[in-house]
């Protein structure tokens, strides 16, 4: 029987979706499972969306330009250009979700055997990313006890090698929900100067950012305006995850034009999906407003019952909508599993996604799970309190 390949081999498990088929048995027994395990808000995709979609009126859905249609991607230059991100649609290629966007991005810029700082907990589909790109994560890793800011820069250096050829950062973060600010960025900025390395930013997060907090582009860092690439996403702020649109971005000439290979490679990004992304830029502002008072709500009061549970410790996001929640248990992937496998709670469960595979140093994120606030307030409520008894009743708690 031939073998799979060494890349199969190390390509790993989605720690979001692993614990799936447990899942689905837990449906099979009639339990109402509320999954605060993925991204997928609950949201309603905007209306001027939907009606782009009803009333598409085409023959043929043919293939679009490799880079995405121009009428997109022009419209797609003056949203950036309103907040102060100076890029015309020229510096743009459109991908297939956000994904395509970074896996194309570590595929240009990153030989097999380079490496790529980024502070841990990251987003997990990074290491499938890497695996597929030939590339190594080298993760820095940052704290619960610090609300996962940013490592000192000192931290960040001593990973630097000879084969170190870019940083990943996801702001706002997934899957900690933390804000890099201003200053944070700037210190980035000087390493990336000093090193002369890429600074992959995934900003898909962008309008979730909460308290007052405004979100600064790594775009509009002077200095490194040849470093950076832009990675971005329609699925979270739209409410879009199924029309696989995302964005990579970049003002270096050199770079897109070696990206535009892999883009020609794969034809062309969907075409109902840039329909609808295009669309969506007329989304009014009071769409956000709502998103965003929703969010805030849900935040709140996930954060407060959470701090109250015995041995519980959650950060309070500054964006995005997730939060890393540390729990008194052993070990959260078999937590995890048991909420699926044996408990139940009113015919109620929860599924979580444990914060182990948001890290690559060994051992960590064992007591950590991520959580995401998806859910309306009222399926919040009996997540959590399903989550409380969990904590309970689990054998292998810690207090």
């Amino acid at each position: 029987m031939p073998s799979i390949s060494e890349k199969g081999k190390a390509m790993p498990a989605s720690p979001i979706r692993k614990l799936v088929p447990f899942a689905e048995e837990a449906k099979r027994k009639g339990r109402k499972i509320y999954h605060l395990n993925i991204g997928q808000p609950d949201i309603p995709t905007p209306e001027v969306a939907m009606n782009a979609l009803r009333n598409i009126n085409i023959r043929v859905i043919e293939y679009s330009h490799s880079a995405g249609n121009e009428s997109y991607r022009r419209k797609l230059a003056q949203y950036y250009q309103r907040i102060g991100i100076d890029v015309d649609h020229t510096n743009m290629i459109v991908t297939a979700g956000g994904s395509e966007a970074v896996l194309f991005a570590l595929m240009t810029c990153l030989n097999p055997g380079d490496e790529v700082i980024t502070p841990e907990p990251f987003y997990a589909n990074y290491n499938g990313f890497a695996v597929t790109a030939g590339v190594k994560v080298v993760p820095v890793t940052s704290y619960i006890k610090d609300d996962f800011a940013l490592p000192p820069i000192e931290e960040i250096e001593k990973k630097i090698t000879p084969k170190t050829k870019g940083i990943i950062i996801c702001n706002p973060n997934n899957p900690t929900g933390y804000l890099y600010s201003r200053e944070e960025l700037f210190k980035l900025r000087d390493i990336v100067r000093k090193h002369d390395l890429f600074l992959f930013s995934d900003e898909v997060y962008r309008e979730f950012c909460y308290d007052g907090e405004k979100h600064f582009s790594a775009m509009q860092l002077e200095g490194i305006e040849q470093n950076v690439i832009l990675l971005d996403s329609v699925s979270k702020r739209y409410s879009e995850c199924g029309v696989r649109i995302g964005v990579m971005i970049s003002r270096n000439c050199e770079v897109m034009a070696a990206a535009m290979k892999f883009a020609q490679a794969r034809l062309s990004p969907p075409g109902l999906g840039q329909i609808v992304a295009e669309a969506s830029l007329d989304t009014p502002a009071e769409y956000f407003r709502n998103v965003y008072d929703e969010y805030i709500a849900r935040r709140n009061f996930m954060v407060e019952t959470l701090n109250k549970m015995p041995g519980v410790y959650c950060p309070k996001p500054k964006g995005a909508f997730y939060a890393v929640v540390k729990l008194p248990v052993d070990d959260s992937d078999r937590f995890s599993q048991w909420l699926l496998e044996e408990f139940e709670y009113k015919n109620q469960t929860v599924m979580l996604a444990p914060a182990t595979g948001f890290y690559s140093t060994p051992g960590s994120g064992r007591n950590e799970v991520r959580i995401a606030y998806v859910l309306n307030i009222e399926d919040l409520k009996n997540a959590m309190e399903a989550l409380a008894q969990a904590l309970l009743a689990y054998p292998g708690r810690t207090i």
